[in-house]
């Protein structure tokens, strides 16, 4: 990229505004590039790793976002989602997973029931951060979903909001997020089924939207 010439007799802060610009494009450029995929192809296989919200509790059989997905993408979804399952007791079932599978993409969706239990979001985030380093050793892809962090206030307001830890993880392993997709479903009494778990229609929404964040990201085709 060839620097912009400066002119002289502009302002102090439009030079300053000059010379900033291509640090911030680059910056900009960096920050999408880190958000983006390898495209998985149809007929490849996928992990779905999570708690009772990809397990699909809530909901009928195939109303999962897992099953949903398969559908909207062509991909061979494995639901690995387990009731009651948090990050702390998952990280040690992945690698098994993994070995049996030998999936192109993992999805991970965890944490919820660690806030519950009100574990310290440092420990959380080391465990999916482990879980995120084993996919990639496994030749997978990882992408992370961020869990809202359920509160009084959130439950008040109706209106809930992903837990910090996931968007500074994202950032540090260079992974992609699906962000507040989560979080908006939970703050819909018309799509959940109870205060912490969607409903058919609500998942139906999970999978339009994980769909698109991930057509957006590169990793599913349109």
């Amino acid at each position: 990229m060839q620097p912009m010439p400066i002119d002289a007799t502009a302002s102090p802060h439009t030079r300053r505004s000059l010379l900033l610009w291509p640090a911030a494009l680059a910056l900009l450029s960096a920050c999408r590039q880190a958000t983006t995929g390898v495209r998985v192809a149809p007929g490849q296989t996928v992990l779905a790793f999570g708690d009772s919200v990809t397990h699909g509790t809530g909901a009928g059989p195939g109303e999962d976002w897992p099953s949903l997905l398969a559908a909207k993408t062509g991909w061979q979804i494995v639901n690995a989602g387990v009731p009651g399952d948090t990050a702390q007791a998952a990280r040690s079932r992945l690698a098994p997973l993994l070995r049996a599978h030998r999936p192109a993409l993992v999805i991970v969706e965890l944490g919820g029931n660690d806030f519950l239990r009100r574990r310290a979001h440092e420990a959380v985030q080391e465990d999916l951060r482990a879980m995120l380093q084993a996919a990639r050793a496994a030749g997978a892809q990882a992408v992370l979903v961020s869990v809202p962090e359920l509160s009084l206030l959130g439950a008040l307001s109706r209106r809930l909001s992903d837990a910090d830890l996931y968007a500074d993880l994202a950032r540090e392993e260079k992974v992609p997020l699906v962000p507040d997709v989560f979080s908006d479903v939970l703050s819909n009494p018309a799509w959940r089924a109870d205060h912490v778990h969607p409903n058919a229609a609500g998942y139906r929404e999970m999978a339009t939207r994980l769909h698109a964040a991930l057509v957006e990201q590169g990793i599913a085709a349109p």
